[in-house]
């Protein structure tokens, strides 16, 4: 037989169930009610549901078939007209049959069913339970210590360890007590606190703010409730501020269901790690705006101390506490705000009541199927949570969110010293912006320093034109000097460069060294008209060293003719050479013109 998908919706006088079921005749089939029971069967779909009221066969009962979308519609008058129906979205509840609903156990006490009826009754007390010191001997520890949802499992990890080391922090938890576990996670806490992480998102916060400011399904779902309760002045069930996916349907329908037999210290234990992953769970979609990523099953894992180590908490405060210590220390966000905010998502989803708590607990089991090897944690915890709060009583979540809204969590519970390290993180921040101030302040008085100092350079270059108009006059003096010196100079870098070409019109080689005029008195020397006998034939005998003949190239006979006559017209001016007196030779007399001859003899006489 196929359970085939369904879901019930109710009015003040009718309970209407609608189910999908296609591909089945329409003319054979068969509808039982009766109290609260409903039977249903068409070939090959079989439905029984328990509902949580009373129906009744008075000829006011419908039933159709939508033979386009599957669907068969049964409409039942309700016994009580008016009386409200809780927990119709519970469907894991729904189909559970009638024996099991009294969650007793096969074997149990004498006694034991009057004292759960009386549990059912008495207001649940959320103080930390004190248990008196029992020292115990070695030998009665018991050989594996419990864990999970409740403690109701042992032995999970010694068969799984290598598969769950990613999954949860502890090492080998079936031999690990509950206070040993919590040594550890403190020391790995206080070890992983980043102070610069945390004061970076503390000062930097614009993308925290962006996401503080985003708003869940559950807070628009609160506003609708708080608004009609104010209306109303009555508490009404939210269901229908909380939808269930067809998708989440069908997961309800695939939970088996379960009776937990749980004591009290153990129910206390069960509501505070709900608490725990809820925090967790809240975090997650707050700082993904309500997407998911391949990080959202290590942001609720990691964040959840129940999850990742283990732990059996004992109060409120307590579970505050390590959420607050985890989320500064493990994920990208590490901003006290957050933990405020997750703090108040959470107490909004208990007030929603179980229908919300059960939708969160569905995605949280939805995100865990979908990871490898995280899906454990749905066999340890989520799947049992889920089939429990079907269960649970909606005065204990209203009674566990008003003690969770009465818990307060500070920055000094935290346990990091937060308040020390952002009080000199301040006054860091207020040195350099007074440093800063100072730099400002000498950048402005820096122009007007300038200003004096361009003042003070004019003044001085007044002074020294001054005195160079005082020095002027002492210089035109030697400006004539310099001036013939110069053009010596001139005459000189022109016929440097220039081949030298004798009179047979052979030029000379190029490896020739230039004269170079070093001083002054070389200069006035070579301006002088008349050279004695002496230093003339000395020139003339070194002229035959000196100049390196060599045969003149073809390319350059008609250059050389030109140079050559160019030289012949030069050495035929008048006064070239003059006859002595005495009769003694002739000799040579310098000329005014410059002779590349003779620059050639004076830089072989500097060789020499």
């Amino acid at each position: 037989m196929i359970t085939p998908a369904f879901e019930l919706t109710q009015d003040p006088d009718f309970l209407t169930i609608i189910i999908k079921v296609p591909y089945a005749r329409a003319s054979e089939f068969d509808v039982y009610f009766e109290g609260e029971d409903f039977k249903f069967y068409a070939k090959p779909y079989f439905l029984r549901l328990t509902l949580p009221g009373r129906i009744v066969e008075d000829g006011r009962e419908k039933a159709s078939y939508n033979t386009d979308k599957g669907t068969f519609t049964v409409r039942l008058p309700k016994e009580i007209p008016g009386q409200y129906f809780e927990g119709l979205d519970m469907l894991t509840s729904l189909l559970a049959p009638k024996k099991s609903r009294s969650a007793k156990p096969l074997v149990e006490e004498i006694g034991a069913s009057a004292e759960l009826s009386e549990e059912e009754e008495e207001e649940f007390d959320w103080e930390i339970e004190q248990i008196p010191y029992k020292e115990s001997a070695e030998g009665t520890l018991p050989l594996q210590y419990r864990y999970g949802f409740g403690n109701l499992r042992s032995g999970v990890f010694q068969r799984l360890q290598d598969e769950l080391s990613d999954v949860i922090d502890i090492k080998d938890p079936d031999k690990t007590p509950v206070d040993e576990r919590r040594r550890k996670r403190l020391a790995a806490e206080a070890a992983k606190f980043e102070p610069d992480h945390y004061l970076a998102d503390f000062f930097e916060d614009e993308a925290i703010q962006h996401v503080l400011k985003y708003k869940p399904w559950w807070v628009d779902a609160h506003k609708k409730m708080v608004a009609l309760q104010e209306e109303t002045h009555k508490e009404h069930d939210t269901h229908p501020f909380v939808v269930f996916s067809e998708e989440e349907r069908e997961q309800l329908r695939k939970f088996t269901n379960k009776s937990y037999l749980l004591d009290k210290r153990s129910r206390h234990q069960v509501y505070l790690g709900l608490i725990d992953i809820l925090l967790a769970y809240c975090y997650e979609i707050r700082v993904n705006e309500g997407d998911k990523n391949v990080e959202s099953s290590w942001n609720i894992r990691k964040l959840s101390a129940t999850l990742c180590w283990l732990e059996s908490f004992t109060s409120i405060h307590d579970v505050l506490v390590s959420f607050g210590r985890r989320v500064l220390c493990y994920p990208l966000h590490r901003h006290f705000g957050l933990v405020t905010r997750a703090f108040n998502d959470t107490v909004m989803i208990l007030q929603l009541g179980k229908a919300a708590v059960l939708k969160c607990l569905l995605d949280i089991h939805k995100t865990f199927r979908e990871n490898d090897p995280a899906y454990i944690l749905n066999d340890l915890f989520i799947t049992d949570y889920c089939i429990w709060i079907q269960k649970t009583k909606s005065k204990k979540l209203a009674a566990l969110s008003e003690s969770l809204q009465k818990t307060t969590l500070t920055k000094s519970h935290i346990g990091f010293e937060l308040e020390e390290l952002e009080a000199a993180a301040v006054l860091v921040q207020e040195e350099e912006s007074m440093l800063k101030a100072a730099g400002t302040v000498s950048k402005q008085q820096l122009p007007s320093s300038e200003s004096e100092t361009s003042d003070s350079e004019e003044s001085s270059s007044t002074s020294s034109s001054e005195t160079e108009g005082s020095d002027s006059d002492e210089q035109e003096s030697s400006t004539s000097e310099d001036g013939k010196i110069n053009s010596l100079q001139g005459t000189l870098q022109e016929e440097r460069t220039a081949p030298l070409i004798d009179c047979n019109g052979l030029r000379q080689g190029t490896n020739t060294s230039t004269f170079e005029v070093s001083d002054e008195k070389s200069k006035v020397s070579l301006q002088s008209t008349s050279v004695p006998g002496k230093l003339v034939e000395e020139l003339e005998k070194q002229m035959h060293t000196a100049i390196r003949l060599s045969e003149q190239p073809e390319g350059l006979a008609t250059a050389s003719c030109i140079l050559q006559e160019q030289e012949e017209n030069r050495l035929s001016e008048p006064d070239r050479f003059s006859k002595d007196t005495t009769g003694k030779g002739n000799f040579l007399e310098v000329s005014s013109k410059t002779n590349p001859l003779l620059f050639l003899c004076s830089t072989n006489e500097d060789e020499y």
